[in-house]
């Protein structure tokens, strides 16, 4: 007999709040005359047509994130935190982080790991340390890692060192050819050293937005045909010649340019291991797209953040969860949010960087200490708590398209299903599981329901 797990979100009041299948169908059997009965909705579920496997979901500990969680908590209230965040069973199981390789946007100061006065190089990176992230982004890594050993762990630069660049700085500029294999060497070195700390990078991409050359924090403009070069000429050779088997992903931008990734892949093949996107333009579909064109090679959704641009819980969360269903359907082994943390300022943020609207995971206020769960917890918590690592998509369909569904078997053969409610009313929903038991539940408008069936 099939046992449900089920968790629900129906508003702020009830963020991803445990229901058993008795209270499921009082909720039917309540609304059953003020549902429409031919609006009713029919989940089809079937194991036989598989899609990709998953590596996870997560978050990003930028210099900001992890400086907020390991200095200006409590001991209690950080291990409260990253139990939530990391663990498998006492918390929502993130498994990927995707740390930036130096500072990004949130940090508190503009940085590489090979630092510079005016003028001066360093062919030979004699100088090359991650002395920084040894304050704060290493020990809580590790510590995520220990409280989740699938945890796979991403990285991604914002900037070269400035002298490696034609701006001569962290801000706005692209790589000048003669340092390409000099910052091969870099991310050869930023992996070893990461790995000398008991942390093995999964994927590296080779730029954050590669498209967007921003003048307020650190940023390097990387058109298709210089990453191309990169990869294939210098990345990729420095990897195969120091036996690196960390993977290659290019892009690492918005859905709006595919074109961008199938110029990368269609020249630079073997040497690249997928794609990365991230949410700010276009829509999910691209990364259908690119893999159709490319199969084989992996998809990854890498960055997306909440914020204060879509402020009413309604609509933010959402957001999350009608985008992350659209992520997962469109072939993406992973999901990755923003921020780990922020704080009530929505910051730290880089000298200049001017007015924070993203939302973290958690926000940490450095005025009273007080730690908050944001609804990218909770949106989070809908996919990661269910579907768990080398989890594989399963088909699933929809009679309506207001009900967004996806689901997924995993490796103890459990079947996770995450659904959303987009629509305006409230609806009736059979789920179907091929000849097995069929249940009926109801889903208020804007609900959120993930379901574990085992």
């Amino acid at each position: 007999m099939t046992t449900y797990k089920i968790y629900r979100t129906t508003g702020e009041k009830e963020l991803f709040q445990s229901v058993n299948l008795e209270q499921c169908h009082a909720d039917l059997s309540k609304n059953t005359g003020t549902a429409n009965p031919a609006s009713a909705v029919t989940i089809q579920l079937n194991e036989r047509e598989t899609y990709q496997e998953m590596d996870g979901f997560g978050a990003s500990f930028t210099d900001s994130a992890a400086y907020l969680i390991h200095q200006k908590l409590t001991k209690e209230q950080q291990d409260e935190v990253m139990t939530r965040l990391f663990h498998p069973v006492k918390g929502i199981g993130l498994s990927v982080i995707r740390n930036p390789m130096g500072a990004s946007d949130y940090a508190r100061t503009v940085y590489s790991y090979n630092d510079l006065p005016e003028h001066q190089t360093d062919p030979d990176l004699s100088g090359f340390s991650i002395a920084h992230d040894e304050a704060d982004i290493l020990p809580l890594t590790r510590q995520a890692l220990a409280l989740n050993p699938e945890l796979k762990l991403f990285a991604s630069p914002w900037s070269a060192p400035g002298w490696m660049k034609t701006s001569g700085s962290m801000i706005t500029g692209q790589l000048k050819p003669e340092w390409y294999s000099a910052y091969a060497a870099y991310f050869v070195k930023y992996i070893q050293s990461y790995a000398a700390h008991g942390l093995p990078i999964y994927a590296v991409t080779p730029q954050n937005e590669a498209l967007y050359e921003p003048g307020h924090y650190p940023g390097m403009l990387m058109p298709a045909e210089a990453q191309v070069d990169f990869i294939k000429q210098h990345l990729k050779p420095a990897f195969v010649s120091n036996n690196l088997q960390t993977k290659i992903l290019c892009y690492d931008h918005n859905w709006d340019r595919p074109d961008y990734p199938l110029t990368v892949l269609e020249q630079a093949g073997e040497a690249v291991d997928g794609v990365a996107w991230h949410w700010y333009g276009g829509n999910a579909s691209a990364q259908t797209q690119v893999y159709e064109a490319f199969a084989g090679k992996e998809v990854h959704f890498t960055e997306g953040s909440g914020g204060d641009w879509i402020p009413p819980f309604e609509q933010a969360f959402s957001n999350v969860l009608r985008t992350g269903i659209q992520i997962l359907r469109h072939y993406s082994k992973s999901m990755i949010l923003w921020n780990m943390a922020l704080d009530e300022q929505n910051g730290p943020t880089v000298p200049g960087f001017g007015e924070s609207t993203c939302r973290g995971i958690v926000q940490i206020n450095q005025q009273t200490g007080e730690l908050v769960y944001t609804l990218d917890y909770y949106a989070l918590a809908h996919f990661s708590s269910f579907i768990r690592p080398k989890a594989v998509q399963i088909h699933s369909i929809s009679s309506d398209d207001a009900i967004f569904t996806v689901a997924f078997r995993n490796k103890d053969g459990s079947i996770a299903l995450v659904l959303f409610n987009d629509g305006q009313e409230g609806k009736q929903i059979t789920v179907q599981k091929q000849d097995q038991e069929k249940i009926s539940l109801y889903m208020e408008s804007k609900c959120a329901l993930s379901i574990l069936m085992s």
